[in-house]
């Protein structure tokens, strides 16, 4: 356990990173004005400040309508997965488990390959754009069927355990679906797997309005459920027998944290590595308990992502490396890392 004075330095650091990376992303772009003049011009666009930043209104659009709304979306989906993580880590107590445990993955991957596949011509001409929503129902459905089988066994209560078999089952399933389809549809398959390697190249202020109700609702219940995930530290036993409903519980902290996964995938494509990592590098920081894990790692993750979206629109010229294919080169080697050197830390 940490201190409060420690803690408070931790917020202070995280919020301190998190600005430093939405200034670093929204500077960083193969066009637009220098780097130095980006932070000025943002400050200049503030209600009662003046600045003379030097730029014309052709590099204040590449800013405003190009690289901010990536940098926003990347904030909010690298947060809400990182909480998501952590909060199904919490209610499950299973270090390894990550956002995606449950199906919400191969849910929103199968919404967005019928729609690029089978329903590509009947959505052409839809005013928005049918991938995410598609995404969106298909993570919530799969998650819902989950919950259903997993919650199904006679005199299980619904516990950690049938529910992450019952996700094991469905999400082989449902990936199982995806395959049949994409053998059948050759031809659309490197739009598909652009799609699922997750993307933030496309990213506009739709796709964040888009995404930030569900994620503003999923992130203030799962601020609510902080001190029940606490007190699922000492098992469903223990805290049935000190007052809490330890299935009510359940559902409600994977219900908020699925809506909230559910809306990033729809806007993002699958991102790896996020909600499975972040969390455990908070915790390391500062302890186990999830009243200062589940904002910090919300903070962190919301770095993380901006950071990790600037090598994919660098490292190939004028081309775009999938962030997905980031987050797994920095967080798989990190994560081995981590379990090899501080393996007990990792697995409280």
């Amino acid at each position: 356990m940490t201190s409060t004075g420690s803690a408070a330095r931790w917020y202070v650091a995280a919020v301190a990173l998190l600005v430093a990376s939405i200034m670093l992303g929204a500077s960083i772009g193969a066009a637009g004005p220098a780097a130095w003049r980006v932070p000025l011009a943002l400050l200049d666009h503030l209600p009662l400040i003046s600045i003379d930043a030097g730029i014309s209104e052709i590099d204040w659009n590449i800013i405003w309508k190009i690289r901010m709304p990536r940098v926003v979306l990347g904030m909010l989906v690298g947060g809400m997965l990182s909480i998501g993580g952590a909060s199904y880590q919490g209610v499950f107590r299973n270090p390894l488990v990550d956002p995606y445990l449950l199906g919400a993955a191969a849910g929103a991957g199968l919404g967005a390959i019928i729609v690029l596949t089978i329903a590509r011509d009947t959505t052409s001409n839809w005013t928005v754009d049918p991938v995410p929503v598609a995404a969106f129902c298909g993570a919530m459905l799969t998650v819902f069927v989950t919950y259903l089988v997993g919650s199904g066994y006679r005199g299980s209560g619904q516990s950690g355990t049938t529910l992450v078999l019952a996700g094991v089952a469905v999400t082989a399933f449902v990936t199982a679906v995806q395959t049949y389809i994409l053998q059948r549809n050759a031809d659309v398959v490197r739009e598909v797997f652009a799609w699922i390697l997750g993307r933030l190249s496309s990213a506009s202020w739709s796709d964040v309005r888009l995404c930030l109700p569900y994620i503003a609702v999923s992130v203030i219940i799962l601020f609510a459920m902080r001190r029940h995930l606490d007190l699922l530290r000492v098992g469903d036993e223990e805290a049935n027998a000190l007052g809490m409903s330890v299935g009510r519980t359940r559902l409600i902290v994977v219900a908020a944290a699925t809506l909230g996964t559910a809306a990033a995938v729809g806007v993002s494509g699958l991102i790896g590595f996020v909600g499975l990592v972040v969390p455990h590098v908070v915790r390391l920081a500062v302890g186990s308990s999830y009243r200062n894990l589940i904002p910090l790692s919300f903070l962190v993750g919301a770095s993380f992502l901006i950071l990790a979206d600037i090598p994919g629109r660098t490292l190939q010229g004028g081309a775009e490396t999938p962030i997905g294919v980031v987050t797994a080169f920095l967080g798989a080697p990190f994560f081995i890392y981590l379990l090899r050197t501080r393996a007990a830390q990792v697995a409280q």
